[in-house]
């Protein structure tokens, strides 16, 4: 009934605008700036992000959730914090998605109120952590106000607004980049969540299907609030970083670890020749984000036990992700081995309790990150087996050797002769002194990482 109700109001609406062209708000309200623009957000090289999927995450679904477990994200390491979106979600020709949203500028009521979400802000600001939304720019749903406006939306032959051309996301509609006014209005739109919540940024959905010219024009307007922003790009176009984006998506990278990791077991070399083409196209200062789960593979049925072939296989691949460049992301329960999560209503919510040596293992991972510029941003040498994935990376104050068997068995490795007959620190058992002599065993997904 309340679609029904929705849908004749839609149309009723859509019917007034016709006749009288009366075109929705093209700017959100004039704001002033609350609260303090956080001063600690990382650098680049420094991020551990953390994305909130809303309706896993909590028994709360909401922001309330999210702030309950703030000091649980900052003891596993993380210093950004994404939440996925946080707008309205339509109702007309509706699945459910979060990605479909009714108005940029309110927050939706399961969520909570932008008091809360100035709360959420606020409160992981006081813990030293960055907030960043979700930017749903490509589309939104059909009975979002802007849809008065026809001019803003691609339309077909007969006139008629359309979904997004060459995908089946029949519950949006797609906007219109060669309309200044849209262009106007999201910019606005952009910028009043950085003023009015006090936000660190955005990860921009889709990116690849927007021009980098609005995306110049939008994150140029952006550098302007006095806020030091996190901009991640949901695309795999390097020209994302000339348009003013510090980060893009490592879908390349995380494609080489499901073959080594996956049934094909391609050679270790896969993911250094990934590795240095994505350096070699990558911007000083700017990074790629790495990952071994996120949203978009987890509604696909692609978890990282299912993908990584268990907890020891996605520890290991997480270690990879984390360690031999870029940023690392950690998806909503990962760390503790939750199920696959969707959007819906129905998602069950985490249970933190299990697999708790999970949750050390990945905490002992971000710590030495962390506190290393050598994995951050050291300058790499990687060693060629067809079994263990082993590189060496130097800064000025520390070198880091990494050992990761990406076979679900046990290996005898034969190091080579630049890593012989050496000792280390082990950092992943209490910085105990560890003598690299000619060959080291590592069982099923077992990895080492020593520092000296």
């Amino acid at each position: 009934m309340k679609a029904c109700a929705v849908l004749l109001l839609f149309l009723l609406l859509f019917s007034a605008c016709s006749k009288k062209q009366i075109s929705p708000p093209a700017i959100a309200p004039t704001i002033t700036q609350y609260g303090t623009p956080f001063t600690a957000v990382p650098d680049v090289k420094d991020v551990v992000m953390y994305e909130v999927n809303f309706g896993a995450f909590s028994q709360q679904r909401n922001f309330a959730g999210v702030i309950a477990r703030l000091d649980s994200l900052k003891a596993l390491g993380i210093n950004v914090i994404w939440l996925m979106p946080i707008y309205p979600i339509g109702v007309l020709k509706s699945i459910g998605s979060p990605y479909c949203v009714q108005n940029y500028l309110q927050v939706n009521p399961q969520l909570g109120t932008v008091a809360d979400l100035r709360t959420l802000v606020a409160d992981a600001h006081s813990k030293g952590m960055a907030v960043i939304l979700d930017w749903v720019g490509n589309d939104t749903s059909w009975d979002n106000p802007w849809i008065a406006n026809k001019a803003w939306y691609l339309q077909n032959s007969s006139g008629d607004i359309i979904d997004p051309p060459g995908t089946s996301y029949t519950d949006v509609a797609a906007l219109n980049y060669a309309n200044t006014d849209m262009r106007a209005a999201m910019i606005s739109a952009m910028k009043y969540w950085v003023l009015t919540a006090n936000i660190d940024g955005y990860r921009c959905d889709f990116a690849d299907n927007i021009p980098d010219n609005f995306w110049s024009q939008a994150l140029d307007t952006l550098k302007t609030l006095n806020h030091k922003l996190v901009l991640l790009a949901e695309g795999g176009d390097y020209s994302h970083f000339s348009a003013g984006f510090q980060m893009i998506y490592g879908w390349n990278y995380f494609g080489a670890l499901e073959s080594v990791f996956g049934s094909s077991q391609a050679a270790p070399s896969t993911l250094y020749n990934t590795d240095a083409a994505d350096n070699a196209s990558v911007p000083a200062g700017d990074f790629m984000l790495r990952f071994t789960s996120n949203h978009d593979e987890e509604s696909d049925g692609n978890d990282a036990l299912t993908v990584f072939n268990g907890k020891a296989g996605s520890i290991a691949a997480f270690v990879l992700a984390a360690y031999e460049g870029g940023v690392p992301l950690v998806y909503d329960g990962q760390e503790v081995g939750a199920p696959k999560t969707d959007f819906g209503a129905t998602t069950i919510p985490i249970d933190w309790t299990t697999n708790p040596d999970m949750l050390a293992a990945y905490k002992k991972i971000l710590a030495f990150r962390n506190a290393s510029d050598a994995i951050k941003t050291g300058v790499a040498t990687m060693f060629t087996d067809p079994n263990i994935v082993a590189f060496e990376k130097v800064s000025a104050a520390e070198t880091v050797l990494v050992l990761v068997n990406v076979r679900n068995t046990t290996i005898n490795y034969t190091l080579p002769s630049a890593l012989s007959n050496s000792n280390w620190k082990d950092d992943m058992n209490n910085n105990a002194v560890f003598n690299l002599a000619t060959t080291v065993t590592l069982p099923a997904y077992g990895y080492m990482v020593l520092s000296k």
